[in-house]
């Protein structure tokens, strides 16, 4: 075979994307056979159409990449399906193919590109002349197809591992009950919010949400039970919330809210008491709980202002925690007061 191989192998080396192996497998497959054209398709199998995913042309006859056609009107299928890699007489052998007529295609050779041990497309050559296909061009032709086939179940593999990391970024950043944020996230976010008050002279809001009698809801109803009370929690407080904020499910019954507060010369005081307010009262009233229902009385929520630049993540969360504890006190005697 008298390819260019270091241009082969150059190509082989470079490629990142399937576009870049095969635009010089065109150029140089179009050097071996002739042909003025030469083209990559993938088929669509499910929509029963195939698509010009990359094309090389250098005459008349243009084949346009884009180009999208029904795949029982093409060379391509024909050709598999006789077993006929090659013609020299397009119309002779399919002249019942517009798609042929209509390009003014009269020499045609393709191969198969198979991946994942299926066919996914084929690559082409083709002429408006009548031109032979050498023993040497069938050979660059499966060579080329099967470099193809092998780029693109590198692209499928690199696809997948993708998307598990993606997964597992996720399972690892997101609380399965609910599918609300996890401390670990919480934290990343919390730190994040905290950096960008400071450049931005402003205050955050940092809500501290404990699910008050959670547990005799567990022991009186079942585990069964408390999960959906958790999940209805989760749903009643992020609808309480702003676009801007972010809730997260701390462990347990506690969740945490946070979100940016006014600027550090407004009253952060007040507005940290109407979040409270706000979140407190989203928690209370009837709860389904699939075969039982309770009629929840509140969580105790504390809410930490944290002017620019005065706590970190862990100090944030100190202080709120704190202002819910000074909630829960207040609750309990309340509740305690005849």
């Amino acid at each position: 075979m008298t390819l260019p191989l270091a241009k082969l192998s150059d190509s082989l080396a470079s490629a990142t994307s399937l576009r870049e192996l095969t635009l010089p497998l065109l150029e140089l497959l179009e050097t071996v056979t002739g042909f003025e054209s030469t083209y990559l398709t993938a088929i669509d199998f499910e929509r029963d159409v195939q698509h010009v995913q990359v094309a090389r042309n250098s005459s008349s006859l243009a084949i346009p990449e884009g180009l999208t056609v029904p795949w029982g009107d093409t060379l391509c299928k024909r050709a598999l399906d006789e077993g006929r890699p090659f013609t020299d007489d397009v119309a002779g052998c399919w002249g019942d193919s517009a798609a042929a007529s209509e390009l003014g295609i009269r020499s045609y050779a393709s191969a198969p590109v198979m991946a994942d041990g299926a066919v996914c497309g084929t690559l082409c050559a083709a002429s408006a002349r009548q031109l032979p296909f050498t023993d040497e061009a069938k050979a660059t032709l499966a060579l080329f197809s099967h470099l193809i086939g092998q780029q693109i179940e590198r692209e499928r593999l690199l696809g997948r591992l993708s998307k598990a990391n993606l997964e597992l970024a996720t399972l690892a950043s997101t609380d399965a009950l609910t599918g609300l944020p996890n401390r670990r996230l919480l934290m990343a976010e919390l730190s994040r919010v905290l950096a960008r008050g400071e450049r931005e002279k402003s205050s955050v809001l940092v809500a501290m949400i404990d699910l008050d009698n959670f547990k005799a809801i567990n022991d009186s109803h079942g585990h069964e039970a408390g999960d959906a009370f958790l999940a209805a929690m989760a749903q009643r407080l992020q609808a309480a919330l702003r676009a801007t904020d972010l809730l997260a499910r701390l462990g347990g019954d506690e969740f945490v809210a946070v979100g940016p507060g006014p600027a550090a010369s407004q009253d952060i005081e007040g507005a940290a008491q109407v979040w409270r307010q706000r979140l407190a009262a989203s928690t209370q009233g009837h709860v389904s709980l699939g075969a039982a229902s309770i009629d929840y009385a509140g969580a105790s929520v504390g809410v930490a202002a944290i002017p620019p630049g005065q706590a970190d993540a862990d100090e944030a969360l100190r202080r709120a925690d704190a202002a819910m504890y000074a909630d829960k006190q207040r609750r309990r005697a309340h509740l305690s007061t005849p």
